[in-house]
């Protein structure tokens, strides 16, 4: 009987063999095809009821699929390589690399200011490796964390990694599992961690060949995508542990710290032991075995604090969740849009809240979903939570795939990066933001089925139904629009890059000062000024305070609390590009201090 602890798929051992475990119960046979080194078909040996074993000696590089009775042949539903892409063999791999990591323990939560790319249009070249010569700028900017969306391989050379199909396999050309390794090594090397957006929601579309082998599906459910995975029904064990297995791949072999889980909301799963809480029991239980900290992020629109309670408390147990509501509060504020999930967000109280309660619905009516939506979030900590002013969803799903810098002034994009950075959570950056990148970030396939092709088209123009956008969508499928999306040279070292890249880079090292590192949700203070469109947020730690006045409007003017009171930054010092009025370095109770519009300033008492 196969042991439980193996892995599905080809996995090559020290001593030159590979093993191949397929779950594939409805199969009368099923024999290996290889296709290099040599061409040879060898039978697999039914293990128990539903898995099929095979054990050979291969060299890694070995190309192979998998023959049914009726000679139909499929490759590897846990493919570890597709060089050839998803309808081609998949490819025997060597996991071993010379790690130089080995006292590389992973960074807790709290140190987190993760950085979202997307590799294929972060660089050029579009690879792995070519995200390495940036990261000691990243480093320099405080970045601690580097976010790299789905890297699984996908139809195609270009997409933004959410229509995966073989949830093992590094995408073959942006350096496969090799090149995986070498990034994740440069940044343990910078004292960076490594977080992989990975998506066990859904399959793709176009070279989905799972359903040949196993039940992986379920007619119970449907997502936005299509099907639904079968984490609850009959043969659901399997694709658990399909999907788990997976998320030790990453962690184990390929050194990953995090997985941000996409759309947790879209899993639907009545078992009494979620397959969500499965996946953090065994990923927690590998890091200890590890010694090294493995976290489990979720994205989630449900607004359920179940999603990061601790399971002692009834909770998943996952580490944290982003926090879309944040986001859309602090939109809406910069850029006056009231379309689409949009229209439920617009006062100055709701980012206020979003600053104390973190889902801004929590059991309120929504008029967007003309329900009421979200519970109340007490009891968790501010660390659990991440948030943001731009990310690929609120950047890509746009019509345009307008940058926030396109729709807000430069000063407002600097209140929205003190609003993020200054906050008591988590920060994300999305890649070009700290300098104002002006390159758009669009949406962007490269299928080759021509109805499917055309089918996303009309998908597309569909989603921005409810939004009030000009002009048309760019076709997804023109190479063009990817390459509209690649980066430029960062522009750091002159104009107002440089101004909007120093403050950055100052704002994450004032959220390092004593009064920002408190993450208790009472240390946490916020008055809201509609009239004004003025945020007042006050935040604690022990003795050390920091008052900080985040303008959205024109207000001229607030009175400091009480306290004897140091500036640390305002944003309308010439160097950051502001009016360059001068305010008081030191200044006491209820001093008046003046405002720019769209104006940041923060000053501290205590230590």
């Amino acid at each position: 009987m196969v042991e439980q602890t193996a892995a599905p798929g080809a996995t090559y051992r020290s001593d030159g063999s590979t093993q191949f475990l397929v779950w594939a119960p409805s199969v009368e046979r099923l024999s290996l095809h290889l296709l290099s080194p040599r061409d040879e078909l060898t039978p697999l040996q039914k293990d128990g009821e539903y898995h099929w074993l095979l054990k050979i000696d291969l060299p890694p590089g070995s190309q192979y699929k998998f023959r049914f009775e009726d000679g139909s042949e499929f490759p590897d539903p846990a493919s570890r390589s597709q060089p050839q892409g998803v309808h081609g063999p998949s490819t025997v791999v060597d996991t071993n690399f010379d790690w130089h990591d080995q006292q590389w323990r992973g960074l807790p939560l709290q140190e987190q200011i993760f950085y979202e790319l997307h590799v294929g249009t972060f660089t050029a070249d579009g690879t792995f490796e070519a995200v390495i010569p940036h990261l000691d700028r990243l480093a320099d900017l405080g970045i601690t964390s580097i976010e790299l969306m789905p890297v699984s391989q996908f139809p195609g050379s270009r997409n933004w990694g959410y229509d995966g199909v073989y949830p093992y396999a590094a995408h073959h050309s942006y350096g496969g599992p090799a090149g995986l390794q070498k990034l994740v090594d440069a940044c343990h090397q910078r004292g960076m961690a490594v977080v992989l957006d990975v998506v066990y929601n859904h399959l793709g579309p176009e070279g989905n060949y799972v359903s040949r082998f196993a039940p992986y599906f379920t007619d119970r459910y449907r997502t936005p995508w299509g099907s639904a995975l079968n984490f609850d029904g009959p043969g659901s064990d399997e694709v658990r542990r399909y999907f788990i297995e997976s998320a030790l791949y990453w962690t184990t072999e390929l050194h990953i710290d995090a997985l941000r889980l996409d759309a947790v909301h879209a899993i639907t799963d009545s078992s009494a032991y979620p397959f969500l809480q499965e996946l953090s029991d065994a990923v927690h239980a590998r890091g200890r075995e590890l010694d090294r900290a493995i976290q489990l992020i979720a994205e989630s629109d449900l607004n359920d604090p179940r999603t990061v309670r601790d399971t002692e408390s009834g909770g998943l147990g996952l580490d944290a969740q982003w926090s879309d509501d944040f986001h859309h509060a602090l939109h809406v504020l910069l850029t006056g849009e009231r379309s689409g999930y949009y229209q439920d967000f617009g006062s100055v109280r709701d980012l206020a809240d979003a600053y104390t309660q973190t889902f801004v619905y929590a059991d309120r009516y929504s008029p967007h979903r003309r329900r009421r939506h979200g519970a109340p979030l007490t009891d968790v900590d501010t660390s659990r939570f991440v948030v943001f002013s731009q990310n690929h969803d609120q950047t890509g799903n746009r019509m345009l795939g307008e940058r926030l810098s396109d729709l807000a002034s430069f000063a407002q994009c600097q209140l929205a990066a003190a609003a993020v950075l200054l906050s008591p959570y988590l920060p994300l950056l999305f890649m070009g933001e700290e300098y104002g990148e002006e390159a758009p970030f669009l949406y962007f396939t490269s299928h080759s089925d021509e109805s499917l092709i055309e089918a996303v088209r009309e998908g597309r123009k569909r989603e921005f139904a409810a939004f009030e956008w000009a002009g048309q969508p760019l076709d997804p499928h023109d190479e063009m629009t990817m390459k509209r999306s690649v980066l430029q040279p960062p522009r750091v070292t002159s104009g107002t890059g440089a101004i909007l890249h120093d403050f950055y880079r100052e704002l994450i090292a004032i959220r390092k000062r004593p009064a920002f590192r408190s993450t208790r949700r009472e240390d946490v203070e916020t008055h809201s000024d509609e009239s004004r469109r003025l945020l007042l947020l006050t935040r604690r730690n022990g003795t050390a305070r920091a008052f900080i006045a985040l303008n959205f409007g024109d207000a001229t003017e607030i009175h400091l609390p009480p306290g004897r009171w140091t500036r640390v930054i305002v944003s309308s010092e010439n160097r950051w590009g502001g009016s360059g009025a001068e305010l008081p370095a030191a200044a006491g109770d209820g001093e008046v201090i003046p405002l720019d519009k769209h104006s940041l300033l923060v000053y501290e008492t205590g230590e």
